[in-house]
């Protein structure tokens, strides 16, 4: 009989980088239905919510693309890591505009932050989605 131990495999991300990297996402999400429910009701409450969500987003965003950065030298296999870290730092200077837009007028930053709300929320999704997926077993 031969017996052979082996340890379960800890590859994966840092749970606080997942934390950080899960947490971006949802924010900038809100920000976009916030702008849609603005855009359908015109209330001014929903602008102020959509920027602080954004405030809030570019906070998570950035926290994890610093730790995509730390991963990035880390990492044996850096190109999964070089892609999402740039697709942070889109998401993060593309929200940063929102974040911008977002300080107009209320009547000033329609249809722009709304188009922009979804075009972060998407690269937040696809940044999401390629740290869990792709980084999971590599680093």
């Amino acid at each position: 009989m031969n017996a052979t131990s082996t340890r379960p495999s800890t590859a994966g991300i840092h749970p606080l980088h997942g934390l950080l990297l899960s947490g971006s996402f949802p924010l900038f999400l809100g920000a976009a239905l916030s702008d849609y429910a603005y855009a359908t009701s015109y209330l001014v409450q929903w602008s102020t919510f959509a920027s602080w969500l954004i405030a809030g987003a570019l906070v998570f965003t950035g926290f994890a693309m610093l730790c995509g950065l730390i991963g990035l030298f880390r990492a044996s296999h850096r190109g999964p890591y070089i892609l999402y870290f740039l697709l942070l730092l889109a998401t993060w200077v593309l929200g940063f505009v929102n974040a911008l837009i977002h300080a107009r007028d209320v009547w000033a930053m329609m249809p722009t932050g709304f188009i922009l709300s979804i075009v972060v929320a998407v690269l937040a999704c696809a940044a999401t989605l390629l740290g869990f997926a792709r980084l999971g077993g590599r680093s």
